[in-house]
């Protein structure tokens, strides 16, 4: 397995499950311990982006190696993932950004629907990895557009 996607992977499982562990954490009441489980999942959501980030601008990024049969579908499912993990990231960040400005109510209504979008993003970006790493060989390491798209 590769290393980078392997550990940045890591991470954005470990963020949902923190997001679900600070979900309960509220429902129980238990404001302060909520809070820093999910600043502890807002990190590990960002070392996930900045190894990310770093990955595909130092190195590039894994097209798709699997059968031609399956490389539409897959395409169409990367790009679903990108438009989640993208909505994900920026309600992530109104979340954050209410909660610590102590602008509760809105977070208390925005705080549900990003953490669903987040578990989605997760589940995706975990889905993607498979298909790249793990059910077919990896293909070839090329620019962003390449990888996504195939040309």
């Amino acid at each position: 397995m590769p290393l980078l996607p392997t550990i940045s992977t890591f991470f954005i499982i470990v963020s949902a499950v923190l997001v679900a562990i600070g979900w309960i954490l509220i429902v129980k009441g238990k404001a302060s311990a909520h809070k820093k489980v999910m600043l502890a999942a807002a990190i590990s959501a960002l070392i996930f982006f900045i190894i990310y980030v770093s990955r595909t601008v130092f190195i590039g990024n894994t097209s798709f190696g699997g059968p031609d049969e399956v490389k539409t579908y897959f395409t169409i499912f990367l790009v679903f993932h990108i438009i989640l993990a993208t909505t994900g990231a920026v309600f992530g960040i109104v979340t954050l950004i209410l909660a610590l400005k102590r602008n509760i109510k809105k977070h208390q209504k925005i705080g549900p629907v990003t953490s669903i979008i987040w578990f989605f993003t997760a589940i995706t970006g975990v889905m993607v990895y498979i298909f790249l790493y793990v059910m077919y060989d990896p293909g070839q390491t090329t620019s962003m557009i390449k990888a996504i798209f195939g040309f």
